[in-house]
Formats: structure tokens, C-alpha cells, sequence
């Protein structure tokens, strides 16, 4: 059962009653996420501005979503873990690989390493080496990339955190 309520443009206030409003407005209707994030305008507005930011990742989608699968695996957050695997999915990310993303790895060593960046990122940022910084550089990442799995974890942490905190499960 969530521990907070889904609000509505009806029942939010201030500044999330105006972003609810507004995403209503432009999408028709709003997630369970989104709509019980209004209790904190600023929760909601950093999600909404961090989401929008990120979808300008140079990052592939296919090796975002699996830092993500990889990431709430870990975090335990079902909702988000359900989300991702069904993007990844949607990409066309075999089943094998999906898994092999829950497990922190891939059939492809240059895929391992990122995932095992963005696993590090979230777990022990203090133990990145550079060592392992020039292994990602030899696999071709740029500095772009390796600085958005920094934007991808903090995403996922902020919507896995969230969620959990307010009780919202898959079934929700």
C-alpha cells in the first residue's frame, strides 16, 4: 500500500499544483510517480528537469537502460526495475542481455565496463580508478558519455529512493 498519496492539479499546491497542470495539459495524464512527487515541488521539478536534461544524453538508450536494470537491481526499487526492462525491451535488448544487465554484466566486455561504472557510481564512487577510466577511454567512451552515467545513476537513484519511500510497488 503507497505511504503517500497521488495528488491531482486539483489537490496539489503552489508550484506543483502549476507543473502537474502543465504535464496533464501536454500528455493527457501524469504517473504514479509524478503525480505523488507533487507533495515536494522541489522534488518534482528536479525530477522533471533531470529527466528532460537527460534525454539529451549523448549515452546510447540501449546502454542507459541497462545501467538502469543494472542500477535498480541493486537499488530494489520494482517499479523502476519493471519501467526499465521494458524500455530495454522495447529496444530490442534480448532477454539474455537483460538479465546479464541485472547481473551487472553483458556478453560484450565494452558493455561490462560501463555497466560496472554506472554499479560503481551508485555503490563506491571513491573506488573508480584511472586505470579503469583509460580500460572505458580504449573502449571508445568519451568523456560525455562517462560523465552521463553520473546523470543516468542519479536519475535512477532519485525515482528508486522516491518510490520506495512512498510505498509505490508495480501493483500500485
Amino acid at each position: 500500500m503507497p505511504r503517500l498519496s497521488a495528488l491531482t492539479p486539483e489537490t496539489a499546491t503552489g508550484r506543483s499544483q502549476d507543473l502537474l497542470g502543465e504535464l496533464v495539459a501536454r500528455h493527457g495524464q501524469v504517473g504514479t510517480m509524478v503525480s505523488t512527487m507533487a507533495h515536494s515541488p522541489a522534488v518534482l521539478g528536479g525530477y522533471l528537469h533531470l529527466s528532460r536534461a537527460m534525454g539529451r544524453a549523448k549515452l546510447d538508450r540501449k546502454l542507459s537502460e541497462r545501467i538502469s536494470i543494472a542500477v535498480q537491481t541493486q537499488q530494489g526499487c520494482g517499479l523502476c526495475l519493471e519501467s526499465h526492462v521494458a524500455a530495454a525491451r522495447k529496444l530490442k535488448i534480448t532477454e539474455e542481455e537483460i538479465d546479464n544487465a541485472r547481473a551487472g554484466r553483458s556478453a560484450d566486455p565494452k558493455i561490462t565496463a560501463i555497466i560496472e561504472l554506472g554499479l560503481q557510481v551508485y555503490r563506491e564512487p571513491t573506488s573508480i580508478t584511472d586505470a579503469q577510466f583509460a580500460e572505458l577511454r580504449e573502449y571508445g567512451y568519451s568523456d560525455r558519455e562517462l560523465a552521463d552515467v553520473v546523470g543516468v545513476v542519479a536519475l535512477n537513484l532519485l525515482t528508486g529512493a522516491f518510490n520506495l519511500l512512498a510505498g509505490l510497488r508495480p501493483d500500485s
